[in-house]
C-alpha cells in the first residue's frame, strides 16, 4: 500500500481543512495518508513516504509562512529530486503569485508535481475541497 504524507501549516484553519480533504482523497484511492503539521515533520521523514502533499497559505508579500513551514520545507528541498509531490494552500490577498513561485522552486529542485496545485481565496468552497480530494488521488 502506498504511503502519502500530507504536511501543512495553517493559521486560520483554511489550509488545515484543505489538508484533511487531500488526506480523504488519498484514502479514497486506497493508500495510507499520514497528516502532519509543519512543526511535526522534517526532511528525514521523506524517505518513509511514496509521495508528499505540502500545504501552506500565502503570507505577507505572497510568501510561505516563515517561522515553521518555510524552514521545514527548505530542509526538505535537497531531497525532492525525483520525488512525487503536490502543493495546496489558501490566500487572502494577491493573485496566487506565491504558488507559482513555489511551483517553480519545486521544479528547480527536481520534484515531480503530480497535478495542478490547488489554491483558494480565504475559506475553501466545495469546488476547492473537491480539487483537494482530486489532488490526494493524483499522488498515487
Amino acid at each position: 500500500m502506498s504511503k502519502i504524507a500530507v504536511v501543512y501549516w495553517s493559521g486560520t484553519g483554511n489550509t488545515e481543512q484543505m489538508a484533511r480533504k487531500v488526506a480523504e482523497g488519498v484514502q479514497a484511492a486506497g493508500a495510507e495518508a499520514s497528516v502532519f503539521t509543519a512543526a511535526r515533520f522534517d526532511a528525514d521523514r521523506l524517505e518513509e513516504f511514496d509521495a508528499v502533499a505540502f500545504g501552506c497559505p500565502s503570507m505577507g508579500a505572497e510568501q510561505l509562512e516563515e517561522s515553521e513551514f518555510e524552514p521545514m520545507f527548505a530542509a526538505c528541498e535537497p531531497k525532492l529530486g525525483g520525488r512525487k509531490i503536490a502543493l495546496f494552500g489558501s490566500y487572502g490577498w494577491g493573485g496566487g503569485e506565491w504558488m507559482r513561485t513555489w511551483e517553480e522552486t519545486c521544479r528547480g529542485d527536481g520534484a515531480l508535481l503530480a497535478c495542478d496545485s490547488v489554491i483558494c481565496n480565504e475559506a475553501p468552497d466545495d469546488t476547492a475541497l473537491a480539487a483537494c480530494e482530486a489532488l490526494g488521488r493524483a499522488l498515487l
